[in-house]
């Protein structure tokens, strides 16, 4: 069986067991648009290979995932996307087990490649200062800019929490956000006073001047809620003014939110939270920016490293 891939126009491969499963972690996992659409496309890779093969879905074994993965890494994947892949995988694996259609799990032997520690791009303090200082908050849109840019980075928001978010979201009373991270996962989060004041401003005087058409929190100049993609060029832009060289994005100032938490002080468990990671390993990759900070003043400071 095949559909096409809304997202692309492809026809992918499917299978009845495929399609209850991305039906299950849709309702049931309130998974976003764009990581369903990663499920489905991983998934309809394995069926391909397996139509290829004249293998079916439901006599699936140990070795013919084996040599489908053979496969990808013959294709070019990189252990990153490779990773991905087995996620997903695993995933539908532990599904159909659920459901009894495997007597056992296919891919319990799976192993995820190594893959290299990339610590996360951070902004200094003195960056964000300067980008912060440049919207023009005598205008409309330079006024959301400012609201938009103070909340990235004292509330930690990923991009896709801060244009999903509504006007009640905030509560100005006690300062404080309701987020609604991955999986629709809720959690609230306190903002400074600085970011209440400049929100508060944004809120009551410039959001009516856009005309808004719908509840999000930020509008573009036709009164709509933003999109991601506008985020990212909004930031592109002030960091090219900011004269910052190098390439940074809306996660950049999560980024700087959690390693600045972390050098003044805060405890990693209380990171996680504000992050909304539900693991928090996922945090401590933070840790290692603090290790390295640390060893850089040992060495410039203490009376021996220079001998």
């Amino acid at each position: 069986m095949t559909r096409e891939d809304k997202s692309g126009g492809n026809t992918l491969t499917t299978h009845s067991w495929v399609d209850r499963y991305l039906e299950h972690v849709l309702i049931e996992k309130g998974l976003s648009e764009n990581s369903l659409s990663g499920y489905s496309t991983d998934l309809a890779s394995l069926l391909a290979f397996l139509k290829d093969k004249s293998f079916r879905l439901e006599d699936l074994t140990e070795r013919t995932l084996f040599l489908y993965l053979t496969h990808l890494r013959a294709r070019g994947l990189q252990s990153r996307s490779l990773a991905r892949h087995l996620s997903s995988l695993r995933g539908f694996f532990a599904f159909a087990l659920d459901q009894r259609w495997y007597k056992e799990d296919p891919g319990q032997l799976l192993e995820n490649p190594k893959l290299p520690r990339k610590l996360p791009e951070f902004l200094t303090r003195e960056e964000i200062s300067r980008i912060l200082a440049l919207p023009d908050t005598a205008t409309p849109l330079g006024m959301r800019d400012r609201a938009m840019l103070e909340l990235l980075y004292a509330a930690g928001l990923r991009v896709s929490e801060l244009t999903g978010m509504r006007v009640l979201d905030y509560d100005a009373q006690t300062g404080l956000l309701r987020v609604f991270g991955k999986g629709s996962k809720e959690r609230l989060v306190p903002i400074h006073y600085t970011a209440q004041e400049v929100l508060g401003r944004y809120l009551d005087a410039t959001r009516p001047l856009l005309r808004p058409s719908t509840d999000f929190m930020f509008l573009n100049r036709s009164g709509k809620g933003l999109t991601r993609q506008g985020v990212w060029k909004m930031i592109k832009a002030y960091a090219a003014k900011a004269d910052i060289k190098r390439s940074i994005s809306p996660h950049t100032f999560r980024h700087s939110f959690a390693t600045h938490l972390l050098e003044g002080g805060a405890d990693l468990r209380t990171v996680q939270l504000l992050l909304g990671h539900s693991d928090i390993t996922a945090t401590e990759i933070y840790t290692h920016i603090q290790a390295g900070r640390l060893r850089s003043i040992h060495q410039q400071f203490h009376p021996r490293s220079s001998m």
